[in-house]
């Protein structure tokens, strides 16, 4: 079964429906039982740090994430579900996030238009599975006004031109994390979500 994870926000019909253009029948759930039950998890974001982190700790979503993270699940987050893996977001002041990957997410410089809306390109720093099939430079689309800012740049997997360059895919073990929305992201989109059920062995 994999989960996608409902902490109340976030466009989770769509990234369900994606799943199920795939052949896959995911679970919405903020249960931390079947996150932790899961064999693969899917944290989409939408919103606001804080918000995020108070809800994952209301649900105890928090410490069902981190501990899939630890048991080695496969385990796919999105755009503010990225920047929660985090340790701190300078979002409204400093908010504690997850921890899962040391760093700080920040505010994209001044003089950007801002939020960062729209496609742009995504260059691949590393050969990894979930590129496969998916040009270098592809496009793919972006809603976000902060970005994570890793202290190992090890993890970084693929990095995008807006003002500076940003972290835009993390890699790390068991763990994908992507800045774009995939699910709004057209036929490379739906090819990654696809890379991403092939890496976890999801039954389809």
């Amino acid at each position: 079964m994999i989960a996608v994870i409902d902490y109340g926000a976030g466009n989770l019909r769509s990234v369900a429906n994606a799943l199920i253009k795939l052949g896959c029948q995911p679970k919405v759930t903020n249960d931390p039982g079947d996150v932790l039950n899961a064999s693969a998890v899917i944290f989409p974001g939408v919103g606001a740090a804080a918000d995020t982190m108070r809800h994952l700790r209301e649900y105890g979503l928090d410490y069902a994430i981190q501990q899939v993270i630890h048991l080695g699940r496969p385990f796919f987050a999105i755009c503010l579900g990225m920047q929660v893996l985090l340790s701190v977001s300078e979002e409204d002041g400093s908010n504690e996030c997850l921890g899962v990957i040391p760093g700080t997410v920040r505010r994209l410089p001044p003089g950007l238009k801002v939020p960062h809306m729209g496609w742009n390109q995504v260059k691949q720093v590393i050969e990894h599975p979930i590129f496969d099939g998916i040009p270098n430079e592809a496009n793919f689309y972006f809603v976000h006004s902060y970005y994570a800012d890793p202290d190992d740049t090890v993890v970084v997997a693929g990095t995008t031109e807006y003002g500076v360059s940003l972290c835009s895919v993390i890699v790390r073990d068991n763990v994908i994390a992507t800045q774009f929305h995939p699910e709004k992201s057209g036929e490379f989109g739906l090819k990654m979500y696809d890379n991403f059920l092939k890496i976890a062995v999801v039954e389809r």
